[in-house]
């Protein structure tokens, strides 16, 4: 693969949507209490793509984690 190849699969990778199931594999907590945490602004907003189906940044999702590994580390 050369390099802009690369840009562009690293590009597609964190430019991608993920729907509730995925986020959750991510992220394993129950469903009520991630809508609780979007609801309270400590998850990242949705993206709605039609009436019933909602999907997030991935890279939202990526920024999430690292913030949180960044809070952790502070409180240890």
């Amino acid at each position: 693969m050369n390099d802009q190849e690369e840009k562009e699969s690293t590009f597609w990778k964190s430019h991608r949507l993920l729907r509730l199931p995925q986020v959750l594999d991510i992220f394993p907590i129950s469903k009520s209490s991630w809508w609780l945490g979007v609801q309270k602004g400590v998850y990242p907003p949705s993206v709605k793509l039609g009436p019933r189906t909602t999907a997030w940044k991935s890279q939202d999702i990526l920024d999430l984690i690292t913030r949180l590994s960044i809070d952790n580390g502070k409180n240890a």
